[in-house]
């Protein structure tokens, strides 16, 4: 019951499959009923791997997500480094003392000692010197990695040493987790998560504004401190699994992976720990059928995946998203453009021609006003046709609806009174208002809208349909001359 992962590998390649390459290099996949004893946790030992590094994931995404949002997800990085000379120096001491150095609950504590130490160099050197927090980590990362890379060369060279279980903490060895590892992670990670939990408005509170919590008396030092204790302690209690080096990878990837998918607090906290769940279950099971794919790369290779979807598919911040988002701006901007272009055209006579005949506005007019190519022009008019916005009239002629004028009336009157707002407020000159009242107007809600009115307390309107009011241009007017 003890023996480790490996055992399920090597019953998978005695049944011929399990392993992806064959001694010939050819590829060899799983047999149904191997998958399904994987997937199922028939197997004693991968019921403890999945477990351990579902455990691990939960706890690391949740610790990670804080650390995201207060902008120091590579402290963890410096701290994971900084637990390898720890390991050393505590293996050296125990060899010292008579014992064979790998005492577990011995490495982990002097791990945990080293990289609070490495923390505290890295508070020590954004506090005392002009260095920004990057170049602190940066320098405790490669310090604290060397000294610890050079004290592994002195214990290969002991005479009683043997680096190999110590090498084990740099690139993890999920494979042979034991049951007891598993339930040390799933404690520490349960009561991680837990403190997070209990702590989540505190901790919000101080990633988004310190100042602000400061000035309210709550301890920023101590709960910053806290936090930083957290990660020290799924990051030590990851080494077993992932290694120190990927450990970061667990940490950082799915709180960054969620924020593609949420904006809201209580819910990234949720999608991040699934995600780290989801990386530990698909990896450790994909390594369990093939033998040679260590399994915490791809543990961290499916993290990676998930955040790649992520990137590309989230609801709230992803690629696709947001150029859909951009285009469909931009296809609103120009339509307005030329909804206003075509008022302003029938601005001159529209009192002339009654409220319900709206001139014709050519479209000789329309290509010149807005630059735009008789495509671009051709294309902008069907989107608003389409809308039942304007009507043809004649050959090369269109004219508004009512519900055209309408909406027409209502750009024109955003763009105009942000026009006022920059002239009057903001002293820029009318000759160069236009075209930054441009980028506005199509953002302006109708509450804002309402606040540049009495903000401007505008006069002298023209008055256009009954209830609507527009000012008039204020580069025909001059205002601000």
């Amino acid at each position: 019951m003890t023996a480790d992962f490996a055992t399920n590998a090597l019953t998978l390649a005695a049944a011929g499959a399990g392993d992806p390459l064959r001694s010939d290099g050819n590829l060899n996949w799983p047999t149904a009923q191997q998958l399904l004893r994987v997937l199922t946790l028939s197997d004693y030992n991968t019921r403890v791997v999945v477990l351990g590094t579902m455990l691990l994931g939960t706890a690391c995404a949740v610790v990670g997500t804080f650390m995201m949002l207060r902008k120091r997800s590579l402290v963890s990085d410096a701290i994971s480094h900084a637990t390898l000379p720890g390991i050393a120096l505590a293996f050296m001491v125990m060899v010292a003392m008579g014992g064979d150095g790998k005492f577990l609950p011995g490495l982990l504590l002097a791990a945990a000692a080293a990289a609070v130490c490495g923390v505290g160099c890295v508070l020590a050197i954004r506090h005392l010197t002009r260095l920004k927090e990057d170049a602190a980590i940066g320098i405790v990362l490669s310090v604290f990695f060397g000294v610890g890379i050079t004290l592994l060369g002195l214990i290969q060279k002991m005479a009683t040493g043997n680096a190999a279980g110590i090498e084990s903490f740099i690139y993890g060895k999920t494979a042979s987790m034991l049951w007891l590892d598993a339930m040390l992670i799933g404690t520490i990670g349960a009561a991680a998560a837990m403190v997070c939990v209990l702590l989540n408005k505190e901790f919000a509170l101080v990633c988004f504004d310190q100042d602000y919590a400061g000035s309210q008396g709550w301890p920023v030092l101590w709960l910053d401190a806290l936090m930083m204790a957290l990660v020290v302690v799924v990051t030590v209690v990851g080494l077993q699994a992932v290694g120190l080096i990927l450990v970061v990878a667990i940490m950082v990837i799915p709180p960054a992976a969620a924020r593609f998918w949420t904006d809201r607090l209580g819910h990234l906290l949720i999608i991040a720990a699934c995600f780290g769940a989801v990386s530990g279950w698909v990896g450790s099971t994909m390594s369990a059928l093939a033998p040679r794919l260590p399994a915490g790369a791809i543990i961290v290779l499916v993290a990676t995946t998930i955040f790649v979807v992520s990137l590309l598919f989230g609801r709230r911040r992803g690629a696709l998203r947001q150029a859909a988002e951009q285009i469909r701006l931009r296809r609103r901007m120009a339509r307005q453009h030329l909804l206003r272009a075509m008022y302003e055209w029938c601005e001159p006579t529209i009192g002339q021609a009654g409220s319900h005949a709206y001139p014709a506005v050519p479209w000789n007019y329309l290509l010149q006003e807005r630059s735009w190519n008789a495509r671009q022009l051709r294309r902008h008019l069907h989107a608003v046709r389409r809308r039942e916005l304007v009507i043809p009239f004649g050959n090369q002629s269109w004219r508004f609806t009512r519900q055209g004028w309408h909406d027409a009336t209502r750009i024109t009157l955003n763009h105009r009174l942000w026009e006022m707002y920059l002239i009057t407020h903001a002293d820029i000159a009318p000759s160069h208002v236009d075209r930054d009242a441009d980028m506005v107007e199509h953002v302006l809600n109708p509450d804002l809208v309402r606040r540049l009115e009495a903000l401007l307390d505008a006069k002298g309107t023209t008055p256009i349909l009954p209830g609507d009011l527009v000012p008039p241009s204020p580069h025909r007017m001059g205002v601000g001359s």
